[in-house]
């Protein structure tokens, strides 16, 4: 069994939503999923029973989806790792470490090529095997996984004091020099900043000082300490002072700089050595200036600076995690991976760290691939949301696609709360392409499509996708060493709610026909008003005071509503309702896929 695929860099980064259920959704970054810097190549054989069933599943995903357009993108945004890979049935956690692995290229394979950008990072034909440390990768989890030993400090600068790799060489001299003299050029302002740092017995706190310079001037903690040293803040005219210090600062830079060009080198606006327009690239480590600066830099866009000697055992929750994600973030990752980061929080705190998260995807350019069972996280979160149910790609589309177009019953299900109301409707399509429908208990109404469309052509086209579907695993299934899958894209079992409930195991399975349809309404779809044509009866009303959610009867039948407003409604009420919106979703009972979308009339 073989996969092929190819996940293409985007110019722009993308925030990716992982949604987990209990057999398996996915948010997130489909096919050829638009990750920043981030391509892969896939070619996977099994070579093993065990590998062989856990490719099936990867097989299954690749068959959903034009490999070209949407395959890789899915498999590229969803996923965990450290799960066992060779169960018989692959439970969500399995499959999402697959996936996982397949994009952060931890598995193995017998035949894979991976590019990150442009470069190999791991090719079984090649020989190429770039360690993972290397790969631009960041990862992080619900467990914020600090050392309690370390302070905040050390915590984030631990990863980079380990870098060892081939990188442009930079003058931290020159850097240190620069932003001193940068500084240097509003003395009244240094004086201000160390002024506001005096405690109440008139001495300056000297480590504020150091954090407030940092914060102020885009300083290291080692210029900010040279800089406190100038003593400018003593100084009877600070601005002259610093004038005067600015100077010898100026010499100082032009030395560096002319020793640099006697040897036919000149320095960028990073403070990288170039030499004949080329990068001057060394095996090296990361200076202490580097280290120090991206520690900085990372605890400012979380608001972290102020603790940087403190120890994680003094911190919050909400401050440990932000830690957690200044480690990751301090290696600058092209991709960044978020495992549930958010679960631990209070609900307060985690609409906070939304924000915070949002944020840090404009400030970091970089792509974040996220994972929550939250679907408001998935909404609020991410530029693209792909949804996966029992291991089979359901859509991949940005987040309010997904909500008023759902592929199928599962994603219209799944996504939204208050959940959607799944109506039975029955009827045939007039010659005009508006369809008569029987709803609610031979209620009549018309279903206007919003586009043209002919369903016995769609019912047409979805038979001849299945059928090369079938023919396609078949071949697949009549290579050598192949495995047949576990998992199956069944038809969604949709509920609806009636007074008198059933239990739904209980119940026959009814022959569905081509008059056999689905209408689902959203709540906030279902308007409460005086010339409403439908009555109801109102079996249940949670008032949160922007809005209220009713529970409304209608005959034997229950719809929730979303109202607005600071209406209050009390059970018993009689009511009219109308469906107002034109987005009431038509869906096939047979296969559960979305026919169109349009408007009801109600006679």
């Amino acid at each position: 069994m073989k996969i092929s695929a190819i996940v293409k860099s985007s110019f722009k980064a993308q925030i990716f939503v992982v949604l987990l259920t209990v057999t398996l959704v996915m948010v997130l970054l489909g096919g050829v999923l638009t990750i920043q810097g981030f391509q892969a190549r896939l070619k996977s054989e099994s070579r093993s029973s065990d590998i062989n069933q856990n490719n099936a599943l990867i097989d299954q995903l690749t068959s959903d989806f034009d490999l070209a357009n949407n395959v890789l993108h899915s498999i590229s945004d969803n996923n965990v790792i450290n799960s066992s890979l060779n169960s018989d049935n692959m439970n969500s956690i399995e499959v999402y470490s697959v996936l996982y692995e397949i994009t952060s290229s931890l598995r193995d394979f017998t035949s894979i090529d991976i590019y990150q950008g442009n470069n190999c990072i791991y090719s079984t034909n090649a020989g190429i095997n770039v360690p993972a440390n290397k790969r631009k990768v960041g990862f992080l989890f619900q467990n914020y996984a600090l050392w309690p030993n370390m302070t905040v400090y050390e915590n984030i600068a631990f990863g980079l004091k380990n870098i060892n790799e081939e990188m442009p060489s930079i003058d931290p001299l020159a850097k240190q020099t620069s932003d001193i003299m940068n500084a240097l050029e509003n003395g009244d302002r240094i004086k201000e900043v160390i002024e506001d740092c005096r405690d109440k017995t008139k001495k300056i706190d000297e480590k504020k000082a150091y954090i407030k310079l940092i914060d102020a001037f885009n300083l290291s903690i080692y210029s900010a300490k040279e800089l406190f040293n100038l003593k400018i803040h003593e100084a009877a005219n600070p601005a002259i002072t610093a004038k005067e210090h600015l100077a010898e600062y100026k010499k100082t830079y032009n030395k560096i700089m002319n020793e640099h060009a006697a040897n036919g080198i000149v320095l960028n606006e990073k403070f990288q050595l170039v030499k004949g327009k080329e990068l001057v690239v060394t095996k090296r480590k990361l200076t202490k200036e580097e280290i120090d600066s991206r520690v900085r830099s990372c605890s400012r866009i979380v608001k972290i600076g102020m603790f940087m000697d403190r120890y994680p055992a003094e911190l919050s929750g909400g401050q440990q995690q932000r830690v957690a994600i200044a480690r990751t973030l301090a290696p600058e990752p092209q991709v960044l991976f978020m495992d549930e980061p958010l679960s631990n929080l209070d609900a307060k705190l985690r609409l906070e760290m939304r924000y915070e998260l949002q944020r840090l995807h404009v400030e970091t350019g970089s792509t974040f691939v996220y994972v929550t069972h939250d679907q408001m996280e998935a909404m609020t979160l991410a530029t693209r949301i792909c949804l996966i149910n029992n291991g089979v790609l359901q859509q991949y589309a940005a987040p309010l696609d997904v909500y008023n177009k759902p592929a199928n019953l599962f994603v219209a299900d799944f996504v939204g709360n208050p959940s959607i109301n799944f109506i039975d409707a029955f009827g045939t399509q007039d010659v005009d392409g508006t369809i008569p429908l029987k709803m609610l208990g031979n209620r009549k109404v018309k279903f206007i499509p919003k586009a043209k469309i002919n369903v016995r052509d769609w019912r047409k086209n979805v038979e001849n996708e299945e059928d090369n579907k079938k023919k396609a695993e078949l071949k697949r299934l009549s290579v050598k060493g192949a495995v047949e899958k576990s998992n199956k894209d069944e038809v969604f079992k949709y509920h609806i709610y009636k007074v008198d409930e059933q239990d739904d195991s209980l119940a026959s399975e009814s022959v569905i026909t081509d008059e056999d349809y689905v209408l689902a309404i959203r709540p906030e779809a279902i308007t409460v008003t005086p010339a409403g044509k439908i009555k109801a009866t109102v079996y249940g009303a949670m008032p949160t005071g922007m809005e209220s959610t009713l529970k409304l009867r209608v005959g034997d039948y229950l719809l929730t509503s979303v109202v607005f407003g600071n209406s209050i409604y009390h059970i018993g009420d009689e009511v009219n309702i109308n469906i107002s919106d034109n987005s009431v979703l038509l869906f096939d009972a047979r296969c559960g896929k979305l026919i169109t979308s349009g408007s009801l009339y109600l006679y």
